[in-house]
């Protein structure tokens, strides 16, 4: 078998605080057909969130003025808890909040959903930290690891998902000082090939058939890094 391809995992429960996710993941993979080498396991940041008991209860919250003012016909206990997970708001067009986390991704919402959740009145938060989660799975599954979300794009339209950890493969394909086929050599380009990997797996774990992971196989992949790496500080000169 030659070429990238992209294995579904399925049958994996609904997922819940405690549950050991590192054996529900191995569970599925086996059925369909074990590990080999060089595999990634790109896995939904839903489940892991789940895993580690980054689900909240809307009722749990009281809504700021501030929030208030931001819900327009939205819960405003839900921009309350938008709020406590943005590290810095970066612009509000009432509902949409689009912010910064304590990761440093600026996405809608600092990366708080209601889908998928799991309970009516509930939210889930982004795990505390992603990269240490896919290190910890990648250890014990023994592949490559990816935690997925879905991120919007400025200035385009739909969602993409995206790296938010990494552990096992490096997040960047650098290739500075390569040249192309005209002898053009490469000055600033680095391919997120994480993200590319994230993308690529969720076009068979979608966002409603309850399939959270999948195995990218076929790649020829060198060397480590984290999904920090993908992180470009919101402070940075773009024109240095």
């Amino acid at each position: 078998m030659s070429g990238v391809h992209v294995l579904p995992l399925e049958g994996i429960p609904e997922v819940r605080e405690g549950d050991d996710l590192a054996a529900l993941l191995a569970e599925a993979a086996d059925r369909a057909g074990g590990f080999e080498p060089r595999d990634v396991l790109v896995v939904a940041q839903k489940v892991v969130s789940k895993a580690e008991g980054r689900v909240v209860r809307l009722a749990d919250f009281e809504p700021s003025q501030h929030a208030r003012e931001l819900a327009a016909d939205h819960d405003p206990r839900q921009l309350e808890v938008i709020l406590g997970e943005a590290a810095r708001v970066v612009r509000t067009r009432p509902p949409l909040v689009i912010a910064e986390t304590r990761h440093g991704f600026v996405c809608a919402s600092a990366g708080v959903d209601q889908s998928n959740a799991g309970e009516a009145d509930t939210l889930v938060l982004l795990p505390l930290d992603p990269d240490a989660s896919a290190r910890a799975l990648a250890d014990r599954l023994g592949v490559g690891l990816i935690v997925s979300d879905s991120f919007g794009r400025p200035f385009r339209q739909g969602t993409t998902d995206v790296a938010i950890g990494v552990a096992g493969l490096p997040p960047l394909l650098d290739l500075r000082g390569t040249r192309d086929s005209t002898g053009y050599e490469l000055r600033t380009t680095a391919i997120a090939v994480a993200d590319e990997i994230a993308g690529a797996a969720e076009l068979v774990m979608g966002k409603t058939n309850g399939t959270p992971a999948a195995i990218v196989r076929g790649l020829q992949l060198e060397g480590g890094g984290t999904a920090a790496d993908l992180v470009m500080p919101a402070d940075r000169d773009l024109f240095r």
